[in-house]
């Protein structure tokens, strides 16, 4: 080779290397990867608190704008919160709020230490927590450590080139791998040299666990919003952080042993919970050893179908009597359409047969987790690039042309198509509507530990058109009886309660007085909860 040539190609090598270095010390810098060191600060909140409560799921962009730009922000969720704490929500978990490369959802994260400028600032999220925490409520965030953007400095300092010292941040191969196949395809994408693993798509690449550096980079992450008083983390895509073969990419044991390591980070702290998403193998990411608590999927689709066909199917009483319930995260509906649509459309606008759904979901054993404005039956928006985006329409606080959302010409999103008859203003105006039913039944849980932390056993049968149950802690023990039929209902005792006096406590407008009882009575589409009250001999 001759010499200039030679010459040449070490200074382009030379220049290179420069130029890794300068991209790696720019991550280091400007990016906040710095380790963080432990605060340990007095909790906000009581013990258990998560336990005994009602969660609400809050999309930031399309709850309250403050700003007139058109999308919702922290200092208008802030503004809010009276009226989550009057539903009696005494948990927040809000889905992502850091700097992101969508402008939407918030799942392709460019920053973990920071808030979207979209939301507000650091200033305004620590505002927000204090108030939240005053109004009795924890908080916890939405955490992405699958993925981050393809827009994030640590991927870009990992896509230079092989010889960058953030390669093997992110999941890399030479040669394109072949015979895989993730939730929308093939899931390995072109870089600059070599070929990386985005299970989702190609603008959100796979962090590599198998590197000490990023469990440590998402524990500092994890730290940071800790010592600012967070109260804990929804983990999401649980279920994919670590692959091992073209067939073997979700739900690897692996997997756990990163939760794992989150968990103790949270239990170093007071009264953290965690809860994790991993749709396919909910109940393994619930145990002790992983996550601690995941949401309980599956269940959601057989509350609501149980509902809509009038009996208790066979699918919710297995899931009931197998899983582990009481730890999970239980809910109806959430952000993703998989998991299934607004409740409004899941139940073609039948409103005794959604009010006997959120009965079940909020006096059966777990954490419930609403989606917001599902409490006045929040429609869907229209039209959408992609499905997702109709379940995180603006909220609709009133029934005025800008719903109550915005003082902006237009939203960042259409408006709902029903909020001029579902709005919060509209419905606490109707006794009967969804709003009271939902406020009803979360004062009715918080106040009865038995509800909230009770055992649980099933007294009803498969394909029954009543859901009966007793739920029983500290003493007192509470009998549900639940009428999915458009018919009345006769649901007979067994033995073992007839020796009780029964006293309703749900609904209040019904006092049938204390009485020993053998039958219960229901009108169609009627719930009844009930008191025992000891008998003297």
């Amino acid at each position: 080779m001759p010499h200039s040539t030679a010459t040449r190609l070490k200074r382009v090598a030379g220049t290179l290397g420069t130029a890794l270095l300068a991209l790696a010390a720019h991550a280091e810098t400007i990016h906040d990867i710095a380790p963080i060191t432990q605060e340990v600060h007095a909790s906000a909140m009581q013990p258990d608190w998560y336990r005994k409560g009602v969660f609400m799921e809050i999309y930031v962009r399309g709850y309250q704008d403050s700003k007139g730009d058109g999308q919702g922000d922290l200092k208008g969720l802030t503004q809010r919160l009276d009226y989550l704490q009057s539903l009696g929500v005494t948990g927040l978990w809000l889905m992502p709020i850091y700097p992101s490369a969508d402008h939407d959802h918030g799942y392709a994260v460019t920053h973990y230490r920071d808030v979207d400028p979209d939301y507000g600032t650091l200033a305004d999220f620590d505002a927000f927590l204090a108030a939240a925490h005053r109004h009795g409520m924890g908080v916890i965030l939405d955490y992405v450590p699958n993925h981050s953007s393809a827009q994030h400095p640590l991927f870009q300092a990992s896509d230079m080139g092989v010889d960058s010292p953030y390669r093997d941040w992110y999941v890399w191969e030479a040669d394109k791998p072949t015979g895989w196949k993730g939730f929308h395809g093939d899931p390995w994408h072109a870089g600059r040299q070599g070929y990386y693993y985005g299970v989702f798509n190609e603008r959100m690449p796979d962090f590599n666990f198998r590197n000490p550096k990023v469990l440590d980079f998402h524990l500092d992450n994890l730290k940071f919003w800790l010592n600012r008083g967070v109260d804990g983390f929804r983990i999401d895509a649980a279920g994919v952080l670590v692959e091992n073969s073209k067939l073997e990419w979700e739900n690897q044991p692996e997997n756990h042993q990163v939760l794992h390591q989150f968990r103790a980070l949270l239990d170093r702290y007071d009264n953290r919970y965690m809860v994790a998403e991993a749709p396919s193998a909910a109940a393994e990411f619930a145990a002790a050893d992983s996550a601690g608590s995941a949401f309980a999927f599956g269940l959601q689709k057989q509350i609501v179908a149980s509902a809509n066909f009038g009996r208790a199917l066979p699918g919710m009483l297995e899931y009931l009597a197998k899983e582990p319930v009481a730890r999970m995260g239980t809910f109806l509906a959430n952000h993703d359409s998989f998991a299934g649509h607004r409740l409004y459309a899941e139940f073609g606008g039948d409103e005794p047969r959604y009010k006997q759904a959120i009965t079940t979901l909020l006096t059966l054993p777990g954490i419930p987790f609403l989606y917001y404005g599902e409490e006045i039956g929040l429609g869907g928006s229209d039209p959408v690039k992609y499905d997702d985006q109709r379940q995180r329409g603006p909220m609709s606080w009133d029934a005025s042309p800008s719903a109550g959302f915005t003082t902006a010409a237009h939203p960042f999103r259409p408006y709902v198509s029903n909020h001029a008859g579902h709005n919060v203003a509209t419905e606490e105006g109707q006794p009967d509507s969804l709003l009271h039913a939902y406020r009803a039944l979360i004062h009715l849980r918080t106040a009865h530990a038995a509800l909230s932390v009770g055992a649980f056993t099933l007294l009803s049968g498969e394909d029954e058109p009543v859901l009966a149950f007793t739920r029983q802690a500290d003493g007192e023990t509470l009998l549900v009886a639940i009428n999915y039929s458009d018919r009345a209902r006769r649901w007979t005792l067994p033995k073992s309660l007839t020796g009780h006096a029964w006293q309703r406590i749900y609904p209040a407008t019904r006092d049938e007085g204390a009485a020993a009882k053998k039958v219960i009575g229901l009108k169609p589409f009627e719930s009844a909860v009930y008191s025992a009250i000891p008998v003297a001999p």
